[in-house]
């Protein structure tokens, strides 16, 4: 079982490789272990140079969902408060940048579940919310959801986002109207 983030995008992309993990208008159709390569490329952006250590992305597109897992995979605090991610970072210059590559995996010595990562949050408290948030929703592997693009940025979506992730959902954004109430409460304690 994940106790991190990080071990949570690994562990997915491992175990549903070629199954279905997000689907965008910009993107097509991305499997598991294509999620976490474009993730990987943010944070190996992210860490190729001096990071700081609260770090946010709000574009408005699917690269602030790949950003935010990259912040959780690097081991970097998500805090709307923070810097912003360099525009380089989400899919430009320093998109896969190699000199991020070792601090990235040196990174897995230090990510652990009490790591912070959003406001009070570290990774083995969002996990347990997770772990509850899937109990009720009943989601598994063979679970599409439909959520909004517009408003990514927003706390339920975000959270339900990181519900399909935990249970290996396959999460399309798109314009389909959706519930946000059970996600409410995922960031509150």
């Amino acid at each position: 079982m994940a106790t991190t983030l990080r071990d949570l995008l690994i562990q997915r992309a491992a175990r549903l490789q070629g199954r279905p993990a997000l689907t965008t208008p910009d993107w097509g159709t991305l499997s598991y272990a294509q999620l976490r390569n474009r993730v990987e490329g943010v944070a190996l952006g992210l860490l190729a140079t001096d990071p700081p250590s609260a770090v946010f992305c709000a574009t408005g597109t699917p690269w602030d969902w790949a950003a935010e897992l990259a912040v959780a995979a690097s081991g970097l605090t998500w805090d709307p408060a923070g810097q912003s991610v360099p525009p380089e970072v989400l899919g430009g210059s320093l998109f896969n940048d190699e000199a991020g590559r070792g601090p990235y995996h040196a990174q897995e010595q230090f990510v652990g579940a009490d790591t912070p990562f959003t406001a009070g949050l570290d990774h083995a408290g969002l996990m347990i919310r997770l772990r509850r948030l899937n109990v009720q929703l009943g989601w598994d592997h063979d679970t599409r959801v439909e959520l909004p693009l517009l408003g990514l940025g927003e706390a339920a979506p975000r959270a339900a986002l990181w519900s399909a992730l935990y249970a290996g959902a396959h999460a399309v954004l798109g314009a389909a109207p959706w519930d946000p109430r059970p996600f409410g409460g995922l960031w509150q304690g």
